[in-house]
């Protein structure tokens, strides 16, 4: 099929992605401790030309947004995690928190481009972009990559939902651009009105769930709708194809599923944290914590990209959780965990109410079944958390594969 992809990089062999992608680490790594001195202490002792696979990737320290937060407020405003001169950027932008985020010079610097055209949007179309352009990227994260594609953009924004629709009678664009929901306000109210948005036929959405309901909707009132999973941050991570079957990794991105609350990389297809790394030139992003949560399909998607597939937005994974005045975090029990060794394979913590108070209960997947086995990881418990808990025993690969470590499970009554 013509132009079925945006290029050759989305089917090349998974074995040359990879061997491309862990030849350019090592400069990408020494590129940002040269020229962000937060690179530079985050990854003091790391020797760039050392990290050339996914297991030594894996040994570095994984940057959270919360790292990002006490980093700029120690040296505002990007806290040394930026690369080049200030100067060169084109846009500084305020994410809730707040985290500022740099904006570099290049054509498309999030990477949306490549979602555009799997969502079956082409050069020449207009697209009416319904993100926000104010203070955050998000209007410009789609923007950015759709002019850089060769469309045209209408900067709708959020809001003035009537002038949106008279807009699009006007204009008629072809693609909209924007959160799931939003675009179900534009049709319905242009409905009241008696305004043709026809023209609308594509949809590429982000920012929020679509929902498989509102997905047949949007069908049956003729727009083909696709979505990306983005952050502020690193951009467009992956996107749907119109095959529909999970989230294509995008290009110039080095994926990883970890644990939450840890760095260590889960089994495939296990739930986990989004950890990505960037190429950026301008941000660079280095094992990059998102706090979402999501895992990885096997195969290939039957569109042809070759690229890792994800299967979406699956819920966040800070569990940190107050018990009994103190907080439980979920890296105290992954060193639970693993102190117990190869006996045990995942371990959840589930916090109850019993008998009007918190209680914890650690559950592990084992084949062990001894009192002294129990007695040992009671101890354990409380030496890593400071905390008496119960202990409870189940067979292998029982336990839900939700990437949840900590399950807070108290009812909230009015």
């Amino acid at each position: 099929m013509e132009n079925q992809y945006f290029d050759e990089l989305e089917i090349r062999s998974q074995e040359e992605r990879e061997a491309d992608l862990m030849a350019r680490l090592p400069g990408q790594i020494a590129m940002a401790k040269a020229e962000a001195s937060g690179w530079a202490k985050h990854l003091a002792d790391i020797d760039p030309a050392e990290i050339t696979s996914r297991e030594a990737l894996a040994k570095l320290p994984v940057l959270r947004k919360s790292d990002l937060l006490a980093a700029q407020a120690e040296e505002p405003p990007l806290g040394g995690f930026a690369a080049g001169d200030f100067s060169t950027y084109k846009r500084i932008f305020m994410s809730p928190g707040p985290i500022w985020e740099p904006q570099g010079p290049e054509a498309d610097p999030w990477k949306s481009a490549r979602a555009f055209h799997a969502t079956g949007i082409r050069p020449g179309d207009i697209v009416h972009n319904a993100l926000s352009y104010h203070m955050t990227p998000g209007g410009f994260i789609l923007d950015q990559g759709a002019r850089a594609y060769g469309c045209v953009v209408f900067p709708a924004g959020i809001g003035n939902t009537d002038m949106q629709v008279s807009a699009i009678s006007s204009l008629r664009p072809t693609a909209y651009a924007g959160t799931p929901d939003y675009l179900k306000v534009i049709l319905d109210r242009a409905a009241e009105m008696g305004a043709d948005v026809s023209s609308i036929t594509r949809g590429l959405v982000s920012g929020g769930a679509l929902y498989p309901s509102l997905r047949e909707e949007y069908a049956n009132r003729g727009v083909k709708v696709l979505q990306a999973y983005a952050t502020a941050d690193l951009g467009i991570v992956a996107y749907e194809s119109e095959a529909m079957e999970g989230m294509i990794a995008n290009e110039d991105f080095i994926i990883e599923i970890v644990r939450p609350g840890t760095g260590e990389p889960v089994a495939p297809g296990e739930v986990g944290e989004l950890v990505v790394t960037t190429f950026s030139p301008t941000y660079p992003l280095i094992r990059f914590a998102t706090g979402d949560l999501s895992a990885v399909m096997p195969g290939i998607s039957p569109c042809g990209r070759t690229n890792m597939r994800l299967k979406g937005w699956m819920g966040r994974a800070d569990q940190r959780t107050k018990v009994k005045g103190m907080f439980v975090d979920p890296a105290q029990i992954e060193r639970l965990r693993k102190q117990a060794g190869d006996d045990i394979g995942r371990a959840r913590l589930s916090v109850v109410r019993q008998g009007e108070q918190d209680h914890m209960i650690l559950k592990v997947e084992t084949e062990a079944a001894s009192d002294d086995f129990i007695a040992a990881l009671k101890k354990s418990l409380k030496e890593h958390t400071g905390l008496n808990g119960d202990v409870e025993l189940v067979a292998p690969d029982t336990l839900p594969n939700d990437g949840k470590v900590i399950s807070d499970e108290r009812e909230v009554t009015a």
